[in-house]
């Protein structure tokens, strides 16, 4: 039988995946975006860093990065890159757990926000190198820009629709460890 803590991390995993996939559907529509619009927030980023920060042990870097991964493919973008980027940025976040645990939303907002621009830095970087061709940094830097201005609704919304709280100081995991 499986015990309450660890079906709590199971069910959120599957959450998880459930409104990544729903992203990912929601953002493949047709909703009458024109030649010129504004690009929209990224969603699944503000959710992988919410979650992140909140509860790491929800998200393990294997489902973020299959998760990231099938949006690269199915959006058609260089597979693999976008994916490598965000994980190596949600483990930044997970390794400052402890750190950040008491900090205000105001300075998570900050370090969420530099992570979004540091990942659109060096993903236009790369493509740069490689010479792909890439969109307008303009249009890029909106997207960061709205992603910034989406996160506290993520957050919001992660932590009084969905119950997902920052774990307390001396609170233990699924597996009996410290958080």
């Amino acid at each position: 039988m499986v015990d309450g803590a660890t079906r709590q991390v199971w069910l959120h995993r599957l959450l998880f995946v459930a409104l990544a996939l729903f992203l990912l559907f929601a953002r493949l529509l047709p909703l009458g975006g024109e030649a010129g619009d504004l690009p929209g927030p990224d969603l699944l980023l503000c959710l992988i860093f919410a979650w992140t920060m909140r509860r790491p042990d929800y998200l393990p870097a294997l489902l973020i990065a299959a998760v990231v991964l099938l949006e690269d493919m199915i959006l058609m973008r260089p597979p693999g890159l976008w994916t490598a980027l965000v994980l190596v940025a949600a483990e930044f976040v997970r390794g400052r757990v402890a750190l950040t645990r008491e900090l205000s939303f105001g300075v998570e907002w900050l370090l969420v926000s530099g992570l979004m621009v540091g990942l659109l830095l060096a993903y236009r970087v790369v493509f740069a190198l490689v010479l792909l061709p890439q969109p307008g940094f303009g249009y890029a830097l909106v997207q960061v820009v709205w992603s910034v201005l989406c996160y506290p609704v993520v957050v919001f919304l992660s932590r009084y629709v969905l119950d997902l709280h920052k774990p307390a100081m001396g609170e233990i995991d699924a597996y009996g460890r410290r958080m």
